[in-house]
């Protein structure tokens, strides 16, 4: 069967089973949207206000489906827009096709209008990406790059293809995705022995859940794992959810804004078992005094990972999920020799209850407005955020119990990213109540896909933390620089409610306690985008806090 290279390219999404894609189209891209309406019956397209909110969105529907993430976007200016999208999604290990088209292959490299190297700009921040010179190549480079964003340790993959290439014709044949197996290969016999004789050892173990545990789907054996260890549990901002947050042995974050439970647990243990976490620097604080006691036992799949940031005692690469499922039936077998954790579990769960996060009794705080979602939604929302104290404050008061339910920008920590990661998770998940947490900051960055939302008639929730300032780099201000408020003030009348109702969503604006659960009440029975614009005082803080590099039991308190 002749087709285009443009109509290989939606069949070969089809072949791939998406159904959703976003984008913004443009004038060495219009093959691939014309081919796109021909089959506007069989995949979607979401038309998004700027590229960006693309990329967001195909990011936001990929950490919440577990599928892969698809945008697109024209040559030029609009193959550039996506950069910081894939960068967020690259750093957080999101699988994620960006198909860009570029001029036609007489014009390549003669600087023609809206010509741009996609390719080389984005060489740093994807797994691969392809530019495809001859059609006949276009099948199996579509299929490759929907392979490798899968395989492994998850990631986006840009394939450009040059406008006339869009327009030639060739032999097409329908082919099925291959079949991704877990990396297993890796896993050796000697790393097992190595990994159990120090789980057998420990007398003051903590489990360390990061991001990868998601990607693998390995809820079941990380409780499992607890439960035959009789560990306390703390985890990475993305790895919310991979371990239950109601859980009696789950202690909250760990890190900058993690809590004290946590950190002082892994300051005190003697065998950190770090699943699936790259061991950032929000993490670490200190890297030379990080888990000083312990000795650390690493499973991740990606090898790069391993000795990068700490220095391990022991590593076992491979599938997280096929990883601990080894490890859960070795410990089985070797039960009676697993030492009693029961002291050490006092030690910890006393840390807890001696330590909890607190927040001002009275007035309207970012605290009090995620706790009441938690409360109002039962805990089942989708809950996405921007970047900063809200973000935080998300972490910290709402308690995940599921994987994907936590939709943020760890990684890169891209201001503007939730409202569109809000859309692309609310079109993968129809049937979820979604919710985005902003600053006024971050809203000002993305409010324009409000009209992305309100076109196509998504219940998304935007709750903004609205301090009328750039709220945690004030916070740092406050304590690391005397105050100097430089360019972090944004108290200039901009009214909120009168710009969500002029992109086609509904407002409110909220002061108080009682008001916020009136107007999220209200917001939780509309059908189309809500804004809460809600006033908290400028200087409320992120509590507690470890100063950047510092070790992380040295913990700043309100007090």
């Amino acid at each position: 069967m002749q087709l285009t290279g443009a109509e290989i390219i939606i069949e070969c999404l089809k072949e791939q089973g998406v159904d959703t894609v976003f984008g913004y189209p443009g004038g060495a891209i219009l093959n691939v949207y014309d081919a796109l309406y021909k089959h506007r019956n069989e995949i979607r397209h979401i038309l998004t206000s700027h590229e960006q909110g693309a990329a967001h969105a195909a990011d936001g529907y990929a950490r919440a489906t577990g599928k892969v993430g698809v945008c697109m976007a024209t040559s030029g200016p609009g193959a550039t827009n996506l950069v910081t999208g894939i960068a967020t999604a690259y750093i957080d290990s999101v699988p994620m096709v960006a198909i860009t088209c570029n001029v036609t292959l007489p014009l390549l490299g003669k600087d023609s209008f809206q010509e741009v190297d996609i390719a080389g700009i984005t060489t740093p921040i994807t797994k691969h990406n392809f530019i495809v010179k001859d059609v006949k190549n276009l099948a199996q480079t579509i299929r490759r790059a929907f392979l490798i964003a899968k395989r492994g340790r998850p990631g986006p993959v840009l394939v450009d293809v040059p406008k006339d290439v869009t327009a030639n014709k060739t032999d097409y044949k329908k082919a099925r995705p291959e079949k991704i197996l877990p990396y297993t290969d890796t896993i050796t016999e000697e790393d097992m022995k190595g990994a159990l004789h120090m789980l057998l050892r420990a007398k003051k173990p903590v489990l360390f859940v990061g991001g990868g545990a998601v990607i693998s789907g390995a809820s079941e054996e990380l409780l499992e794992l607890s439960e035959l260890l009789d560990c306390p549990v703390c985890d990475t901002l993305m790895g919310k959810g991979a371990f239950p947050g109601t859980h009696p042995r789950y202690t909250g974050m760990l890190g900058m804004h993690g809590t004290k439970a946590s950190n002082l647990s892994v300051s005190e243990c003697d065998l950190l078992i770090a699943a699936g976490t790259r061991f950032s620097d929000r993490v670490l604080g200190n890297p030379k005094t990080f888990a000083h006691h312990a000795k650390v036992l690493h499973l991740e799949v990606d090898p790069a990972e391993v000795n990068k940031n700490v220095r391990v005692d022991g590593a076992v690469i491979g599938d997280l999920k096929e990883i601990l499922k080894r490890i859960n039936a070795a410990l089985k077998e070797q039960k009676s020799q697993i030492p009693d954790h029961s002291e050490w579990n006092r030690f910890v769960r006393d840390l807890s209850e001696q330590n909890p996060l607190t927040f001002p009794e009275a007035g309207l705080s970012g605290p009090f407005m995620v706790q009441k979602v938690y409360e109002m939604t039962k805990g089942d929302a989708l809950i996405c955020t921007e970047v900063g104290q809200h973000q935080m404050w998300a972490a910290q008061f709402f308690l995940f119990d599921r994987p994907r339910q936590l939709i943020s920008s760890g990684g890169l920590g891209t201001m503007g990213y939730g409202l569109g990661a809000a859309i692309g998770a609310k079109t993968g998940s129809p049937e979820k109540t979604v919710i985005n947490f902003a600053g006024d900051g971050c809203f000002r960055m993305n409010v324009n896909e409000l009209m992305t939302a309100a076109r196509n008639n998504l219940h998304v929730i935007e709750i903004i933390v609205n301090n009328h300032v750039l709220g945690m780099v004030r916070q740092w201000q406050t304590l690391f620089y005397e105050k100097h408020y430089s360019a972090t003030v944004l108290d200039d009348g901009a009214d909120y409610v009168k710009i969500a109702e002029g992109c086609g969503a509904k407002g409110f604006r909220v002061k108080t306690r009682e008001e916020f659960i009136d107007a999220f009440s209200k917001a939780l029975a509309e059908d189309g985008p809500v804004v809460l614009d809600c006033i908290v005082d400028c200087d409320d803080k992120v509590w507690p806090m470890v100063a950047p590099g510092a070790d992380i039991s040295n913990i700043m308190t309100e007090e």
